[in-house]
């Protein structure tokens, strides 16, 4: 049998006032995509692959128009190029708006089905925080998506998607999927999979697969900082031939996540800025990172908000990083001084005008990741080390650290652009807190400018009742 495969990915903030242009996405094509050893354990003896293009870029704010169609029209001609297929592998991610266009996976589907037809199955695998469009699902044979946050299982996932597309193939088996969506509006940082109560209703994932006839069911958390008509979580179940019984499950499986709507919630201390870094300070733990999460980067924040360093600078603390602050221009003047040298910088503020001002600081150049072309530089600000990136960057694990020259378990506060800590951080800290700051990722989603999500939709919404049934 022979498959193609491909796919664009990418995680809109609304909110943000940046685009995602072509620059921001990384391209792979051809022999790029099917050299990775993946392909050759997934298909078996029997699959040809047919690479087309793939692309993502990390979550940001609206894509251009350009940029998106762009990708999308190199793929369906690589597709068409490519000649008849029996089936289309899609890695997508689910919640990309694009300018002019509106929901980008809607329309990217369209044109895939326009070039092999309504009979080729096409599979997918999605990240959990997508929000899905009606017509994605009609457009799709089959789709499974991640089920853990933090993420853990992004390799499994697409080995899914792609195990049932060969099998079906194999089998033929012409599979049915059917959502059913709660109006909810649930941040990624309330819906952590480990914790009540998504671990039980994950947990209802498998049982719902266990039974004949069903090949896969998922649960989208959604992302909350999409402003689109389709933000929501969703409950899909793929059946292999049945749509009736694919409803029936999908729609428990919402009424469970709707009946349990109140009980969604961070998972660790959740506290205003001030409250956040007093809590640190004192802390009887020898280290605690604190989560930016308004100016998380890994859901769209513009990640240069220094209110944070601010404040730790005014506390006079000492033993306390903040990673990192997207700054270009700083990071220019300290690889220009040296290490070594002080200097005076104007610090973030930049890319998030709206929710921050610039941090005027007088430092020591600590560390230059590369003295030639450096990309992260730390400057020492009385007892704060401020870590700067030529980008928009997550210190997301332990060894991310290793750029700007700390070892963040040596430090008493660690201060991170994210919203829940990524899975190593997770696994290490001593201690996490949630700082509730302003940005285009804040949690606070009453502060939030939506116009565009359907109403009415809980919590923005409190009055009203719904049923799946």
């Amino acid at each position: 049998m022979r498959i193609a495969i491909g796919g664009i990915g990418h995680e809109t903030n609304t909110f943000s006032t940046l685009r995602t242009s072509i620059d921001d996405f990384h391209v792979r094509r051809g022999s790029d995509i099917s050299d990775d050893g993946f392909w050759a354990e997934a298909g078996g003896g029997d699959v040809e692959w047919a690479p087309t293009l793939m692309a993502s870029a990390s979550p940001h704010g609206l894509v251009e128009e350009q940029a998106y169609t762009q990708l999308r029209d190199e793929l369906v001609e690589r597709l068409r190029d490519a000649g008849p297929v029996d089936g289309v592998y899609l890695a997508l991610h689910g919640a990309m708006e694009v300018e002019g266009v509106g929901d980008g996976e809607s329309d990217l589907l369209r044109a895939v089905r326009e070039v092999v037809g309504p009979d080729t199955l096409i599979s997918a695998s999605f990240d959990l925080h997508g929000n899905v469009a009606p017509d994605v699902v009609a457009a799709l044979n089959i789709m499974t998506a991640l089920r853990t946050a933090p993420h853990r299982d992004g390799g499994p996932t697409r080995r899914r998607a792609v195990a049932h597309l060969t099998r079906c193939l194999r089998e033929g088996i012409r599979p049915v999927c059917e959502m059913v969506k709660p109006p909810l509006l649930l941040p990624g940082e309330y819906a952590i999979t480990e914790v009540e109560p998504s671990a039980s209703l994950y947990a209802r994932l498998p049982e719902i697969e266990s039974l004949p006839g069903v090949l896969d069911a998922s649960l989208f958390i959604g992302c909350s900082w999409t402003d689109g008509p389709h933000t929501s979580p969703a409950a899909i179940v793929v059946a292999e031939r049945d749509r009736g019984l694919a409803h029936g499950l999908a729609a428990e499986l919402a009424q469970a996540v709707w009946d349990r709507r109140e009980d969604f919630g961070p998972d660790v201390e959740t506290l205003p800025v001030g409250d956040a870094v007093d809590t640190a300070l004192s802390a009887p733990e020898r280290t605690v990172f604190i989560s930016d999460s308004g100016d998380n980067v890994t859901a769209g924040g513009g990640g240069d908000n220094p209110d944070i360093a601010r404040r730790l600078i005014q506390a006079g603390a000492s033993g306390a990083v903040v990673a990192g602050i997207a700054d270009a221009e700083a990071v220019r003047s300290c690889s220009e001084a040296g290490v070594g040298a002080t200097v005076s910088l104007s610090v973030g503020g930049k890319l998030d005008a709206v929710n921050g001002a610039p941090l005027d600081v007088v430092g020591i150049v600590q560390h230059l990741d590369e003295p030639a072309d450096t990309q992260v530089a730390t400057v020492q600000v009385g007892g704060v080390e401020i870590v700067l990136a030529a980008d928009r960057r997550a210190f997301a694990s332990l060894g991310a650290f290793e750029s700007a020259g700390i070892n963040p378990l040596d430090r008493k506060v660690v201060v991170v652009k994210l919203g829940y800590l990524f899975p190593e951080l997770r696994d290490n800290a001593p201690r996490a807190i949630m700082a509730l700051s302003p940005g285009f990722t804040d949690l606070r989603m009453g502060s939030l400018p939506f116009e565009r999500v359907a109403r009415p939709l809980y919590p923005l919404d409190r009055d009203f009742a719904w049923s799946a049934a």
